[in-house]
């Protein structure tokens, strides 16, 4: 199955990537996906703190991610 993952932020930052196509093998929940994407690119140690969106909403831990879902990875945000 296929994913459109969308970057932002450090984690564009850190995989030198904006988007990618990732091919997946199984079905997978996001916390799956985490553990996924942290062997991929290790430099995501702070994975668990960033939200992820499926599809333009925002989903926790459990969700399961469908072939040819669009995932968003975006870290936490700061202002002043």
């Amino acid at each position: 199955m296929t994913i459109n993952t969308l970057f932002f932020g450090v984690v564009m930052d850190i995989t030198g990537l904006r988007k990618a196509a990732l091919t997946l093998e199984k079905e997978m929940t996001i916390r799956e996906f985490q553990e996924y994407l942290l062997e991929k690119y290790p430099g995501l140690i702070d994975i668990n703190n960033f939200a992820f969106a499926v599809n333009e909403s925002y989903v926790k831990d459990d969700f399961k991610i469908q072939d040819k879902d669009v995932v968003a990875i975006i870290p936490p945000v700061s202002g002043g």
